[in-house]
């Protein structure tokens, strides 16, 4: 099925960015809106410990059964907010791109931030995701 998210770029903003600088859907599309992403195994305890990118990655993993089980894709995403426990730009840089290489072509509209701390023991990373589907 083709994604209803239409990406756009403008030439008036830098092209340094590695994602569109906004995103629509049609009005008749249904939003789904996800919970932040966490790096939690299925026992509950935290994946990756002191691993940016492997949090990232089991983030985007949560995230693609959360979309699924609402009958979407990654394709279908129209924005992220990406959050990494580090004020250390290196560690933003080391999660943004395991998310970047993960959505591909589909670069879709994201925000990338180091926040002070986040909910679960030994959690890095959390990814925050808007997707809009047409059924």
């Amino acid at each position: 099925m083709p994604s209803a998210v239409t990406l756009i770029r403008s030439s008036a903003l830098s092209s340094a960015a590695e994602y569109a600088y906004a995103a629509t859907a049609p009005a008749d599309s249904r939003l789904i809106f996800l919970a932040g992403s966490c790096p939690l195994n299925d026992d509950g305890s935290t994946a990756g410990v002191g691993d940016y990118a492997a949090q990232a990655a089991r983030c985007i993993e949560t995230m693609t059964i959360a979309l699924h089980a609402a009958s979407a894709e990654l394709t279908d995403v129209i924005s992220t907010r990406v959050l990494v426990a580090s004020s250390r730009q290196a560690d933003l840089v080391a999660a943004w791109e395991v998310v970047r290489d993960a959505f591909g072509e589909h670069d879709v509209p994201s925000t990338l931030m180091g926040v002070t701390v986040l909910g679960y023991d030994d959690q890095l990373v959390e990814i925050e995701a808007v997707a809009a589907v047409v059924d």
